[in-house]
């Protein structure tokens, strides 16, 4: 299986110019970029732990050596794995307890992603968030990318913390309270602000655009 993606709705786009002026720039320079969707399950959530606290590089490089690594990503072949081969492929040893209990979470029964989706957002989240490793950041990025949530704000995520200081012009990154309160103005389409914020951020980064 592989990632998807969409053009991100007009109708989404103009919501949010309507909602907040200060995003509208965002809307129009950034309408062409696409909602992505990964397939999810226990491989998604592996890759997020993988993702953890590393650059995208850096765990594409590492999760794709696990990938290799198991033939199959599957709980019963990461269960196989003794700690030695999964810190050959670059897992930290805390990064090898969370994959671990992960794993075993699914292999016993007593996860399931599929019941995810009959649960609001909030509900969700903490399903996730109850799993060994699986932080608030982890689980509102598998709920945006894995099952197409679209009024998410991970707070947490310092490039949209940041880019959210760039468009209310603060002095200084502001912090998650700050985010999670002017975050309410995006609703019900938080998930397609971050999208925009996050599309910013990367352009300034990489020297295409100006703060």
């Amino acid at each position: 299986m592989t990632d998807t993606a969409n053009p991100l709705d007009p109708a989404h786009l103009a919501h949010l110019a309507m909602r907040d002026p200060r995003l509208k720039p965002l809307t129009e320079h950034f309408a062409h970029i696409q909602h992505r969707k990964r397939p999810g399950g226990f491989p998604a959530l592996l890759g997020l732990i993988v993702e953890q606290q590393l650059s995208v590089k850096a765990a594409d490089t590492i999760f794709g050596r696990v990938r290799d690594g198991l033939g199959e990503v599957t709980p019963q072949a990461l269960l196989a794995h003794d700690e030695d081969l999964l810190r050959g492929y670059g897992l930290s040893r805390p990064k090898i307890t969370y994959a671990r209990a992960l794993a075993e979470a699914f292999h016993t029964g007593g996860f399931d992603t599929t019941a995810l989706e009959s649960l609001d957002i909030e509900a969700a989240a903490a399903r996730l968030v109850a799993l060994k490793g699986i932080g608030r950041w982890t689980a509102e990025v598998y709920l945006m990318f894995s099952e197409g949530r679209l009024d998410l704000f991970p707070v947490g995520d310092v490039a949209l913390r940041e880019a959210l200081g760039w468009l209310d012009k603060l002095p200084e990154r502001p912090n998650e309270a700050y985010c999670a309160e002017r975050a309410l103005d995006w609703a019900p389409y938080r998930t397609i602000a971050a999208h925009l914020l996050w599309a910013w951020y990367g352009a300034v980064k990489r020297g295409e655009m100006i703060r």
